[in-house]
């Protein structure tokens, strides 16, 4: 079963137990999946309400957009596991000839690979997600505030999440390309990201 299809209690049990999936990677992507949901339901509190017509455009896109989001996030949450599936498998294949663990250290690498791919794609969701929010911000129903304040909040810990599960990937990848691609892309996203969240919950705080 596909992890968005478990009921919330279920899920948190699955997360909880001795299993080394779902892990972070996967919590991350929930994270972000739930700051679209709040984006999503902040705008669906503005939409049609006459002190806001101005805003309508606005917030079409921002209802367009972030049930998209919500909905990549869910995606890449399981996705996310079924990539470190892929490193565990590599531990039970054979090592006993030269060939074999050839094999292994290759199978390893394209996995830890894969592992490094859906975190960042995580993180260029969080980006266009928080991207939206820093819209909506002053332009949407201010009895909802404090919800996009913690969807910004939501997206920060998911971009945050995501960039400790690449790290911990690209540590082992021999491909020096590869992982210092993903270093400096990374690192601009968070560079973009974090003051953008910052400010977001400043603002949303101090309207409060």
């Amino acid at each position: 079963m596909k992890l968005a299809n478990y009921p919330v209690e279920e899920f948190s049990k699955i997360l909880a137990s001795g299993a080394p999936a779902p892990g972070g990677g996967s919590a991350a992507a929930l994270q972000g999946s739930l700051g679209a949901a709040l984006l999503h339901m902040v705008a669906a509190l503005t939409c049609g309400k006459e002190k806001y017509k101005d805003s309508e455009p606005l917030v079409n896109e921002i209802l367009t957009k972030s049930e998209k989001l919500r909905a990549a996030f869910i995606d890449v949450m399981d996705r996310d596991t079924e990539a470190f599936d892929g490193v565990s498998a590599v531990f039970s294949m054979p090592k006993s000839t030269g060939d074999e663990k050839a094999a292994r250290s290759a199978a390893m690498q394209t996995a830890l690979k894969a592992c490094t791919l859906t975190p960042f794609e995580m993180m260029q969701l969080c980006e266009q997600a928080l991207a939206l929010v820093e819209k909506a911000v002053g332009k949407t129903n201010a009895s909802a505030a404090s919800d996009l304040g913690v969807s910004a909040l939501s997206l920060k810990a998911a971009v945050q999440g995501a960039w400790l599960n690449i790290l911990i990937n690209i540590g082992g990848i021999k491909d020096e390309d590869f992982a210092d691609h993903y270093r400096a892309a990374g690192e601009a996203i968070l560079s973009r990201v974090l003051p953008m969240a910052d400010k977001i919950y400043d603002t949303v705080i101090n309207s409060l």
